[in-house]
């Protein structure tokens, strides 16, 4: 029978610290809070726990979980529990203060600046340019793969801007994942979570096939020399590949000693790869051949966005460095100056050597697994061919570096609000580092590597990315014109609805592309709307300015931001939704038996005894 109080309980979990800027702060810290360390405050002080345990309570702490009873009477209750986890959002204080408390340790304050700016680099050159960018340019691109590299750049740029406006103000381990849901709540934050992990997973296990095939591209002809294949296994899951496997768990081991020694290695090594880079783009420029560069578009305007879809992959280590703000001295000034400025370098470093590489090599010669290492060989320069193999692993050996980092550290604040086991949320006390979290990706990571090619893996990958990357827009959007108990009914009913119509027209021109209508009618009437809607949220009042550093152009880059993911995501082939959504309803199952009742006992401290006596 369902909880006479759960029954009648009035949900006060949307005390959402969103202000005005004109008035003081009246943050409620009841909202999610982290009461299974806050009732120890009343009770005699007991010497701090050991880091290393693995008891029940360690997992499930949670009333729902300490009986069967108790886990009966919560799945009654799920579709009450549901819908309060629907609305429910948290709050700028929860977040910054009141979850870290379940880590038990706090992070080490150790970041600047410059570790911030090299991260970007670190995590994001290697990530993709060595690894994806000779084979959208062989499969989709041709010689215009330039040109999906400068629109995938557009568009993360934009959510470059969507991330920096958060993390300066809500500077949390959590990243994306904390800021939808502040602003989203926690159910679509669930959501986000599910793909956060699973980009987390997919992108460490791609970047680990990816060393694997430059590696072996040293020693023999093919990038497939150190890997076993297996007849009974499918395509795509047939080749084994152990060296895979072992440099994740060197890069994650190294990750996991301490954050301040890792940034120190990337910096020192991204500065070398720096230069190397800018060899290969002029020995590129200067061994070009302009009839490589025709016909300039092989597979037309589709292959293009097909391209810029799936080589989003090749900027997604931003990210990461937005997870380390909560172990960042100044984030008010070092965050700005770690996004923004490493990712607007990094966009024009990647389309030039895009360029040189399909000027030295005409497209259908490229090789898909180590493009730049096999075009220097064509070229005559066989010294030269072992220099770029050198770079690109160092480049994903960094990636992998940073990429480990950032991805506990999504993965400890998901723990935190305990939609995973709260476990993985303790922080070491001597390293000050997420080890149980590392260790989870790790492993999962080492397994997916081992089976699963990078084509695979690069559809996965990018459709999650641009997926959270559309929600961050949104919930950027939010932040700025809704606040509650201050935006008024009717202006938030119209931001609701100039809100759809931008997404339904972005869906619409996406929809129009997907099915090959060319026409510009269509076209132009998607535009007027996706225009109007954004012009109606103009003119609505700003609720909330930022402090310190904010995204300019409100809410036109937003809206921007959203129609160009919404357009990439369209422009990724069928085998990505599919996926996509398998992976979703899967995580979805997760949520309904156990997430949903663990953070639905976090919010509600106050109805548990109803709950665990079944009154």
């Amino acid at each position: 029978m369902k909880s006479k109080k759960e029954t009648h309980f009035k949900s006060n979990t949307n005390t959402n610290t969103n202000t005005n800027t004109n008035k003081p702060s009246s943050t409620s810290s009841n909202n999610i809070s982290t009461p299974f360390l806050q009732q120890n405050l009343t009770q005699p002080m007991e010497p701090p726990k050991p880091y290393w345990r693995f008891t029940k309570n360690d997992f499930f702490p949670e009333p729902s979980f300490q009986s069967l009873s108790n886990y009966k009477t919560a799945l009654l209750n799920t579709p009450h529990r549901l819908k309060d986890r629907f609305f429910g959002r948290s709050s700028d204080d929860n977040e910054l203060h009141n979850l870290q408390k379940e880590s038990e340790n706090r992070m080490k304050l150790c970041l600047t600046w410059w570790d911030l700016i090299w991260m970007g680099f670190g995590s994001v050159v290697g990530s993709g340019i060595f690894s994806i960018a000779g084979q959208e340019a062989h499969n989709h691109a041709g010689p215009s793969i330039v040109l999906a590299y400068a629109a995938s750049g557009l568009s993360a740029l934009l959510s470059v801007f969507c991330y920096t406006e958060f993390s300066v103000e809500i500077p949390v381990a959590g990243g994306s994942f904390s800021f939808l849901r502040i602003e989203l709540g926690d159910f679509i934050a669930f959501i986000a979570a599910a793909n956060i992990l699973l980009e987390a997973i997919v992108g460490a296990a791609g970047l680990g096939r990816s060393w694997s095939s430059y590696f072996a591209t040293i020693f023999k002809p093919s990038a497939d020399a150190f890997r076993f294949k297996i007849a009974g296994l499918p395509n795509g899951f047939n080749l084994l590949d152990p060296i895979a496997v072992l440099i994740l768990a060197i890069a994650n081991g190294i990750a996991m000693y301490g954050t301040k020694l890792t940034s120190s290695l990337n910096w020192i090594s991204s500065i070398f790869s720096s230069a190397v880079i800018v060899f290969i783009t002029v020995v590129g420029f200067v061994h070009a051949d302009g009839k490589n560069l025709t016909p300039f578009f092989p597979f037309g305007a589709e292959g293009v966005f097909q391209a810029a879809a799936i080589v989003y992959w090749s900027y997604t280590g931003f990210d990461m460095v937005a997870t380390m703000a909560e172990e960042t001295k100044n984030p008010s000034r070092d965050i700005p100056l770690g996004l923004v400025g490493s990712m607007s370098v990094i966009t024009v470093v990647y389309c030039l050597m895009t360029l040189a590489l399909t000027a030295m090599v005409n497209y259908t010669e490229i090789d898909v697994n180590a493009a730049y290492s096999f075009a220097f060989d064509k070229i005559g320069m066989n010294w030269a061919k072992y220099l770029v193999s050198i770079v690109a692993l160092k480049g994903m050996t960094t990636s992998l570096l940073v990429g480990s980092m950032g991805q506990a550290r999504y993965t400890t604040q998901i723990a935190r609000s305990h939609m995973i086991p709260p476990w993985f949320a303790l922080v070491h006390p001597k390293t000050g580092t997420p080890i149980y979290a590392t260790l989870a990706v790790t492993i999962i990571s080492c397994i997916v590597s081992f089976f699963s090619s990078l084509d695979v893996l690069s559809s996965v990958l990018s459709f999650t990315t641009l997926f959270i990357f559309m929600l961050m827009a949104v919930a950027l959007l939010v932040r700025r014109y809704y606040v509650k108990d201050v935006t008024s009914k009717q202006d938030f009913r119209i931001f609701l609805l100039c809100m759809a119509v931008v997404i339904c027209s972005s869906i619409g021109i996406t929809a129009l592309w997907s099915s090959k209508q060319r026409g510009w009618i269509g076209y132009t009437v998607a535009g007027v709307f996706w225009f109007l809607g954004t012009l109606g949220m103009q003119l609505l009042p700003k609720q909330r300015v930022p402090k310190v550093w904010g995204v300019p152009l409100v809410p036109w880059l937003p809206s921007l931001s959203i129609g160009m993911n919404f357009f990439l995501i369209g422009s990724l082939g069928a085998a990505a939704f599919y996926r996509f959504f398998i992976c979703s309803a899967i995580m979805l199952l997760y949520y309904l038996f156990v997430g949903v009742h663990a953070t639905y006992d976090v919010a509600h401290q106050d109805i548990l005894p109803g709950i665990v006596e079944g009154k």
